[in-house]
């Protein structure tokens, strides 16, 4: 676990070891909220790399009744 410090400008420095395991390049957005009083960062990725994400899903089964509005 890393510790970070709040500037006087509110900004904060993602640790090293941090940056190089998650692949983070300058300029790529995070997406930041607040939940069960924590702070969270998620890496906001180009749709394009979500490009056969679902390749093979089994898509026969049965949907429930109350599946659909």
């Amino acid at each position: 676990m890393s510790i970070v410090t709040i500037s006087p400008k509110f900004q904060i420095v993602i640790p090293k070891e941090i940056r190089e395991k998650l692949k983070l390049k300058p300029g790529q957005k995070l997406n930041m909220f607040e939940f069960n009083n924590s702070l969270n960062l998620v890496v906001v990725k180009d749709i394009k790399e979500g490009r056969g994400l679902l390749k093979g899903m089994n898509t026969n089964f049965v949907r429930e009744k109350k599946d659909r509005i």
